[in-house]
């Protein structure tokens, strides 16, 4: 069997295809490109923390389809610049670099002192939800909240907050997948390119008239210690603003959405709240927001009897590592009181997610916001569209019915 992650089946629920890997080609190749797909908790964690492999430069990789496209009369180089600076794309000294300057800011500490702000902003989406009578937890709270924050740690001004900010994060998170149909990528390159702009004119009035924000501390660090250039202060606003929107987004709808079909589950939760810590990391691990990593062996390695060549690309399947019944006890059962739960559902690493803690705060807040003040919520349907790819899972729509 080849692993194919664009079969129906497995984008509608991608568990019993894993289970099936996990315990028969635990170590596989995938049907397109035919790259290596590793599925078991120990195999995943080791390649995450072995330094004889490196992330996948997506920048040069684009660049190189941005030569193909430009005979064709297409450009894509405004993409190949902005993902060629990405975090999670860069490997030593790079990306240890990068990460030091914008690593304080999501601090256990600072992230902390945000809930004041986030759980403000939850009640003004939930008020404003609540005047339509149906909520689509994904547009009216889970997709609002976390671009607003970001938009507030980066400096953003809360009036050019638009609708089309979500667009923009929704369209350029498809880049970290690793199948991408070649004719997206000119839809990807718009956005790139509208991104571009904003961001562009943002650091020039920063220049101008610095504040408290991880824009002017990024220019400063370009400025005084050359620290970084003008491309990666671009870059690293948005990748910060596309990464921190998606992740929380897919973490909140994927959380309440097993709660909602697990009502023993979130009767706990909604009587003891302050179990909200575990449940979150159940939540991660149950329905990962983030289910792939992609690696590049950069010398051959062996791994569970297979020998991985030097420059063969390796998807790691967090998803099916964080349901591996080697590590987790009852991996299908959704627990949230779940006590040994090391999931992998933000990495491990160097490349560890930066914005893990915030996600986590969002997550907690929001969902223990919503039981405690709807504590009557249905599913409006059993009909669920998921988006259409490979490295993240989440919903398009989850439609509640708030009973009184």
């Amino acid at each position: 069997m080849k692993f194919n992650p664009l079969a129906d089946d497995f984008q509608t629920n991608p568990y019993p295809i894993y289970d099936h890997l996990r315990s028969s080609q635990p170590i596989c190749h995938s049907v397109i490109g035919g790259d290596w797909v590793l599925t078991r908790y120990e195999d995943v964690k080791s390649i995450l923390k072995d330094r004889r492999v490196v992330t996948v430069n997506k920048g040069k990789l684009i660049e190189e389809k941005a030569k193909y496209l430009k005979n064709r009369g297409q450009n894509i180089q405004a993409l190949a610049d902005t993902t060629n600076k990405f975090l999670f794309y860069l490997n030593p000294p790079d990306h240890n670099r990068l990460r030091s300057l914008v690593g304080q800011v999501f601090s256990p500490v600072k992230i902390k002192e945000m809930r004041p702000k986030i759980e403000t902003i939850f009640n003004e989406c939930l008020d404003k939800a609540l005047s339509k009578g149906e909520i689509d937890i994904i547009e009216d709270i889970a997709q609002p909240i976390p671009v607003r924050m970001i938009g507030m740690i980066l400096g953003i001004p809360p009036n050019d907050i638009k609708k089309s900010f979500n667009h923009w994060t929704r369209t350029l998170s498809r880049i970290i997948d690793p199948l991408i149909p070649l004719a997206e990528y000119e839809t990807l390159n718009q956005v790139a390119l509208e991104a571009q702009q904003y961001f562009h004119e943002l650091i020039f009035q920063r220049e101008k008239d610095p504040q408290q924000d991880l824009i002017s501390h990024l220019i400063t660090a370009r400025d005084e210690s050359g620290k970084l250039n003008e491309q990666e202060v671009l870059s690293m606003c948005i990748m910060l603003f596309v990464t921190a929107q998606d992740t929380t987004v897919n973490t909140i709808g994927n959380g309440m959405l097993a709660l909602l079909q697990h009502p023993d589950q979130m009767d706990k939760l909604k009587q003891e709240p302050e179990i909200i810590d575990t449940a979150v990391e159940e939540i991660l691990r149950f329905d990962s927001p983030v289910q792939m990593a992609t690696r590049i062996a950069n010398e051959s390695l062996k791994i569970g009897g297979q020998t991985i060549q030097k420059g063969e690309n390796i998807h790691l399947c967090l998803g099916s590592a964080n349901r591996d019944p080697a590590e987790f006890s009852n991996p299908d059962q959704f627990d949230v009181l779940r006590q040994k739960n090391n999931h992998l559902a933000f990495g491990d690493g160097i490349h560890l997610c930066l914005g893990a803690p915030l996600a986590r705060l969002e997550a907690k807040i929001i969902i223990n916001s919503l039981l405690q003040k709807l504590p009557n919520l249905k599913l409006a349907s059993n009909k669920l569209e998921w988006r259409k790819t490979v490295a993240t899972r989440g919903l398009n729509e989850l439609l509640v019915t708030v009973i009184t």
